[in-house]
């Protein structure tokens, strides 16, 4: 009986690892391959003022860029491309401040996403992903970056 409660003090003592990078780094490919999974995002709009290109960004790694004709891509160990289960349509939904420079502009839409996919609560962090649709933001940036993009 004694060997059985130290181990659930031991369990109980052990800190929890919030550290999603760490726990992805050990996680072991259950050799399941599924085809492009549909998924959902924002993506911030650069005012003019500021950089001047026709790119979206990602909302959080303030330098990356969606390029219009190459998939975004990253290492799934240690951060990917980050997309929801769930639709989101709205800076309230996607629990967005304003930034450090006042910028809040965002697009939502949908993005497919394949390679190595990690499954999170409430979406994916995947190696791959490509832009498939622009849904919900202002109407005249949407037009725009729909152009853009080419997707609708």
């Amino acid at each position: 009986m004694r060997p059985i409660v130290a181990q659930l003090v031991g369990q109980l003592r052990t800190p929890f690892v919030s550290d999603n990078n760490r726990l992805a780094a050990k996680l072991k490919h259950e050799g399941i391959r599924a085809g492009e999974i549909i998924a959902y995002r924002a993506w911030r709009v650069m005012a003019p003022r500021w950089l001047g290109d026709d790119w979206l960004r990602s909302v959080y790694m303030r330098d990356y860029v969606w390029l219009p004709d190459e998939p975004a891509s990253g290492e799934v160990k240690t951060h990917g491309i980050y997309s929801f289960r769930d639709a989101i349509r709205s800076e309230a939904e996607y629990s967005y401040g304003y930034g450090a420079d006042g910028d809040r502009l965002l697009l939502f839409g949908k993005v497919k996403i394949w390679g190595e996919v990690v499954e999170h609560e409430a979406g994916y962090r995947s190696q791959f992903g490509k832009i498939v649709s622009l849904d919900y933001g202002d109407p005249e940036l949407l037009e725009k970056f729909r152009k853009i993009y080419r997707v609708h």
